[in-house]
């Protein structure tokens, strides 16, 4: 029997709000310190408690970090899934379950290999409290899987110490709960053989585990963001509470004083109302929200693009239309976030892809809201936001913050006047002042009506179509402002790939399966040039690497393919060369299942 060593993938299967998370998350941080590549997704009902909810950990020293479609082993700990657990587990993979649920036995009937355990029973001399025990069930699990897995004793004692770092007792009752798992597979499974383990490496150095709403979070305080207001939504409420608590450390001085303001609004309209007032105001501003909260935060949109008043938005993508699914993951607020408002409203919108961009992005949009006077959208989802992914180390930023065009009194003095809305230098940017500047020149009205460059109310047509034409310029130049596109370019490429957002944590690993297929195409697929978009609008390097393919892919999860919409939109004369390939069932990507679809792709190139 071949071992299966730092490659593998694991489900465990509970119950929502009962303490499995913790455990999880203790078992794939121990693989992590042995220096191992390792990722974790939960997926998790939208209710607090009680329906199903699973943790998947995948290991992987290639680096591999995205969703397999099946698991080699899958830990069943409630009854009321074991059907839908069964059919998550490999062919020839590992069915553990919980024995105390009394699990009829045809449901099992048909897997190779399958482990009882009666977790319950081995947690009731772990503590007395009848609460606690219901919590220790899975710590004990999690050391039934560490036997298994070979992870060293240490590795695990040091992750549950740092869980639970000043709550010794805690502590203590957790690492024993761990030993009771250990011991039962000592005496009961230690004469058989498992094909799968793990091995210390370094291959983890320097590297840290993240979500990407603590790394959004984090981009805001270092980039200089000094007020937020929100309204709570799954999935980017963490985002919101993580900006509040980390500026509590690091910008709250000695005697008390905040060098911040945090609100949490009454709804997602006032919160970007808020946003719209303090960026008015001067300062650097954002709000945290999903799907729905943009379609409620619409009509003050409109008034910051119009009124031209900086702001970001930072939209955690969630499954919809409606309420949708609020717990799944989604790239359906494109078109929404680029649109949002009536009338010609145009938004531009950066992507991420990985923890540490989001870190870097929520800078760049303040910079990049400040400079173009705009609101700028952030595009996450639940799956990058919420999920923990391994990352470089984040860099402290150097570079001072883009304040844009902004006169002061002393610029005033120079230049002897001041029209609000002028295009002074013909980038479709006009300057503006900040409320207390102390120049008789520095006074305007901020208006969400039609107005003249001077910002008098105006209704007449010609002044209304120069502003809108002013508007359009100003588009024109956030496309050499935004960040450039990653190309992979193939020069015997017929065909081309394009993706954005956290589509890149599969990309590396789908090249890999379609260079390796074996499977018979009316394509090379191991032909292909890579494109991953980082923003709209649209840079010219986007036009040059689609003009170069007879034929294009574009990777989205959403149903009907808006980035795809928003590409035939911007180059219409490019549009009959694009195809695409859209997921939107709320699951993360998975690499074997894409690399299928694309491998039945059946259009003729060259």
């Amino acid at each position: 029997m071949s071992v299966r060593v730092n490659n593998f993938s694991m489900t465990v299967a509970t119950i929502n709000g009962s303490g499995s998370q913790s455990a999880n998350n203790i078992l794939m941080r121990s693989i992590f310190r042995m220096g191992i590549p390792v990722s974790g997704k939960n997926l998790f009902p939208s209710n607090i408690a009680g329906l199903p909810t699973w943790f998947s950990i995948r290991v992987s020293d290639q680096g591999f970090v995205a969703r397999e479609a099946l698991s080699d082993i899958v830990v069943a700990m409630n009854k009321d899934t074991v059907l839908d657990d069964r059919a998550l587990v490999k062919p020839d993979g590992l069915f553990i379950y919980n024995s105390s649920l009394k699990v009829e036995s045809e449901l099992l009937s048909g897997l190779k290999n399958v482990i009882a355990v009666d977790f319950n029973e081995l947690a009731k001399d772990v503590s007395p409290s009848i609460q606690l025990k219901k919590l220790l069930v899975n710590m004990v699990y999690v050391g039934l899987l560490a036997e298994i897995l070979q992870i060293p004793e240490s590795a695990l004692s040091e992750t549950i110490e740092h869980q639970f770092k000043g709550k010794e007792s805690v502590y203590t009752i957790n690492k024993k709960a761990v030993e009771v798992g250990r011991n039962y597979f000592k005496e009961q499974l230690s004469n058989q053989s498992f094909p799968y383990k793990v091995e210390k490496r370094d291959l983890n150095k320097n590297k840290i585990l993240i979500d990407g709403n603590t790394s959004g979070a984090l981009g805001f305080v270092y980039g200089g963001c000094s007020f937020a207001s929100w309204y709570p939504i799954t999935p980017s409420s963490s985002l919101a509470e993580s900006f509040e608590m980390y500026c509590n450390e690091l910008r709250t001085q000695k005697n008390g004083e905040k060098n911040f303001a945090m609100v949490q609004a009454e709804d997602e309209l006032g919160a970007i109302s808020m946003v719209a007032g303090a960026g008015w105001a001067g300062a650097r501003a954002m709000t945290t929200t999903s799907g729905p909260g943009i379609s409620l935060m619409s009509e003050a949109i409109g008034l910051m693009y119009f009124a031209e008043i900086p702001g970001v938005v930072w939209d955690v993508q969630r499954m919809g239309p409606s309420t949708g699914l609020p717990t799944r993951t989604s790239q359906g607020d494109l078109i929404a976030a680029a649109r949002s408002s009536h009338g010609d409203t145009r938004h531009p919108l950066l992507l991420p892809a990985t923890p540490k961009e989001c870190f870097e992005f929520a800078s760049l949009a303040l910079d990049l809201s400040e400079r173009a006077q705009t609101p700028v959208f952030v595009m996450s989802d639940l799956d990058l936001g919420m999920n923990f992914w391994m990352s470089e180390p984040f860099e402290y930023p150097t570079e001072k913050f883009d304040r844009g065009k902004v006169l002061y009194k002393e610029d005033l003095d120079k230049i002897g006047k001041f029209a609000r809305y002028a295009d002074v230098d013909g980038d479709g940017i006009p300057y503006r002042t900040l409320p207390g500047t102390h120049h008789d020149l520095s006074a305007y009205f901020t208006r969400g009506t039609g107005h003249t460059p001077e910002g008098k109310y105006s209704e007449k047509s010609d002044n209304y179509q120069a502003l809108m034409n002013r508007l359009d310029r100003k588009w024109e130049t956030l496309k050499t402002l935004v960040p450039e596109p990653e190309i992979k370019l193939n020069p015997q490429a017929k065909v081309g790939v394009i993706y954005f957002g956290s589509t890149d944590l599969v990309i590396e690993e789908l090249q890999v399966l379609l260079k390796n297929s074996t499977a018979k195409s009316k394509l090379d697929y191991s032909k292909l040039s890579f494109m991953r978009l980082k923003a709209y609008p649209f840079t010219a390097l986007v036009r040059e690497f689609m003009a170069q393919h007879e034929k294009l892919i574009v990777i989205e999860q959403n149903q009907h393919g808006q980035m795809t919409e928003l590409l035939r939109s911007e180059f219409p004369d490019l549009a009959p060369r694009i195809f695409v390939e859209t997921n939107c069932d709320g699951l993360p990507l998975c690499p074997q299942i894409l690399s299928n679809r694309l491998l039945e792709r059946n259009f003729h190139v060259g």
